[in-house]
């Protein structure tokens, strides 16, 4: 909750108190309204004449009556006239008076006084709340607009998850880098005495959950130096100059603790290529971003401060932002491989009760592609989906029904569907997978399950064994044969085809244009790409696509396009007719069990004369 939410917040508290102290002051001024009976002057006579009245108290024009019941009640005399006087003309007579006891009391007190004040200073009291929450209002913004040249710098300090480079799995390339920052801090004259310089800016880059900033805390644990920190989008404000003078003032606050480190968190907020707005060198982003270039480059030799930053867009940074003297070492930080996968799970399953059965080797093999920030949430799925069971440990089923969740959203078991939608459903996950384990070199089956989760009816789980980082054509003709392997399914089962497969035939032939187009993977087109991405700088960087080529090109393309989808369809197509018995034999299983394991579906197809075809 920042500051000016604080004081909005006590605004509304002071508010609403006065609104009830006022309404508690006017609720003891006229408690005695609703409870007491006013009667006229006729009717007081008439009680009077009666003897039903008892006493009378005269305040100024006011009667207050006690009747001779216990009961009371008020009434008013006449202005000009004495109680006496005013009694006698409507017919009292003096001996019928005599028996009243009267009492006159003096027009003053607290309520009296308060009957009169509040109805006048009530509103002027209102107006003046107003008027000096508006100053009040005033006065901060003039006190923000004294400060908005101050940057909202923050130290890191005694947090109680101190991260150290324990803390962080894999990643040994980019804390090897790191370590040496932290070494140069704590021993400076190592480095200066022989000549070195060292780096006076490091650029983290990575895609979004490897771990930017978590290494950035590994850096201020580990140095034991003064860490500031602070996100670049809060140097840049709407009015022109702020952004420069916040940094100024953070680069002289980090060289003022030196030595020290001053990471900045997504720098492309402020480090975008300049030209990318209409208002050219005067745009408010690019002034605080040319403050950041004088900044770091007038560092001095042994100036002891190291600018950190981080970034999942380098494409976008200005090139000065980049060159030697700034941001001179550039750290890459990739997606965990198998390994650092397992490693990263084991840090996120600290505190969390594992079954002693639970092999996260497993796990890791189940999550290719996932970055740390996935892998800790999955940890932290499975913990839930655990305590929803109402259990106090975490299965391996847990697990891998968490990979599900985090690739393709919760299950959807309540999903109504027909009978038929069911057998379509099982059918087609039966051909993607029969299709899959049938080649030769293709990713083996993990899971198949018609249970629908996300916007999908059912999926077949494939995954690599080991790490792969390239790919050859014929892997990318049988990943074409697997996605064409539901469609052929349904074809060859039930005559026709239903929408089910739509998603399936986009993949495939955005894959079959990309082996066309940009890998260079066609015999006719042969080892040439086509079509050219620029970078355009308007209004923010974008990327668009040129068609570098002539229209008769551009046909024989489709044609080779679609070469691959039909060789691919034909193969599908093949495999599912020699193994039709098979085929039924998955769906129906899947009819039953709804999903199938790696172990359950091998043992199905386990069979002397199942062999591998290469396609």
């Amino acid at each position: 909750m920042n500051k000016m939410t604080k004081t909005i917040y006590k605004n509304i508290f002071w508010a609403v108190a006065t609104m009830i102290a006022i309404t508690l002051i006017f609720s003891v001024l006229f408690e005695t309204a609703g409870t007491t009976e006013n009667l006229s002057i006729n009717q007081l006579v008439t009680k009077i004449n009666s003897g039903e009245v008892a006493k009378i108290t005269v305040q100024g024009n006011d009667l207050l009556i006690d009747l001779k019941d216990g009961k009371k009640a008020t009434a008013k005399k006449e202005t000009d006239a004495s109680l006496s006087q005013t009694l006698n003309n409507y017919g009292v007579t003096p001996s019928v008076l005599d028996q009243v006891n009267l009492e006159v009391q003096d027009e003053s007190g607290f309520k009296f006084w308060m009957s009169v004040l509040i109805p006048t200073l009530l509103p002027l009291i209102a107006v003046g709340f107003v008027f000096w929450l508006l100053f009040r209002q005033a006065k901060g913004g003039v006190n923000q607009a004294f400060s908005f040249g101050k940057s909202n710098l923050k130290l890191f300090g005694s947090f109680k998850d101190r991260v150290t480079f324990n803390n962080v799995a894999g990643l040994k390339e980019a804390k090897q880098e790191l370590m040496e920052i932290v070494d140069f801090l704590k021993n400076p004259k190592k480095y200066l005495e022989i000549g070195a310089k060292i780096p006076r800016g490091v650029l983290l880059m990575g895609a979004p959950g490897t771990g930017k900033t978590l290494l950035a805390r590994a850096v201020a644990g580990e140095s034991g130096v003064p860490f500031f920190y602070i996100s670049a989008s809060e140097f840049v404000e709407m009015f022109v100059g702020v952004g420069a003078a916040r940094t100024r003032d953070a680069f002289q606050t980090a060289k003022a603790a030196a030595p020290s480190i001053l990471f900045i968190d997504e720098i492309d907020a402020v480090g975008r290529e300049r030209g990318a707005g209409l208002g050219g060198g005067h745009d408010e982003r690019e002034q605080t971003l040319n403050q950041i270039l004088v900044e770091m480059d007038g560092f001095e030799r042994d100036a002891k401060v190291i600018v950190v930053a981080a970034t999942n867009r380098p494409d976008i940074l200005d090139k000065a932002l980049l060159r030697p003297g700034r941001f001179d070492r550039q750290v890459v930080l990739d997606l965990p491989d198998i390994n650092d996968r397992e490693a990263i799970l084991k840090i996120h399953a600290i505190g969390k009760p594992l079954d002693k059965n639970i092999d996260l080797r497993k796990v890791a093999v189940r999550t290719p592609g996932f970055s740390g920030a996935d892998l800790a949430n999955l940890m932290n799925e499975a913990a839930i989906l655990a305590a929803r069971e109402n259990r106090r440990t975490i299965l391996q089923i847990d697990l891998f029904n968490a990979v599900e969740k985090v690739l393709l959203g919760p299950e959807r078991k309540n999903r109504a569907i027909s009978l038929k939608e069911k057998e379509i459903t099982a059918y087609h996950e039966a051909g993607h997978a029969l299709v899959t384990a049938s080649i030769k070199g293709a990713d083996p089956v993990h899971k198949v399950s018609i249970i629908s989760r996300g916007r999908a009816g059912g999926y077949t789980m494939k995954l690599p064994t080991e790490e792969m980082h390239l790919k050859t054509r014929s892997q990318f003709v049988g990943d074409l044969a697997t996605l064409m392997g539901g469609y052929t399914a349904e074809q060859e089962t039930f005559g026709e085809m239903s929408t089910g497969a739509s998603s399936d035939l986009k993949e495939a032939t955005k894959l079959a244009r990309a082996l066309v187009t940009q890998y260079g993977m066609s015999d006719k087109m042969g080892p040439m790409t086509f079509g050219e991405s620029h970078e355009m700088i308007f209004l923010g960087k974008e990327i668009s696509s040129e068609k570098n080529y002539s229209e008769q090109i551009a046909s024989e393309i489709d044609k080779e396009v679609k070469a691959f989808i039909d060789r691919a369809y034909k193969a599908a197509q093949k495999i599912l007719k020699s193994r039709k018995k098979l085929l039924e034999k998955i769906a129906k299983t899947l009819m039953e069990k709804e999903t199938l394991e790696q172990e359950e579906f091998y043992a199905l197809i386990k069979d002397s004369s199942f062999k591998l075809i290469e396609i």
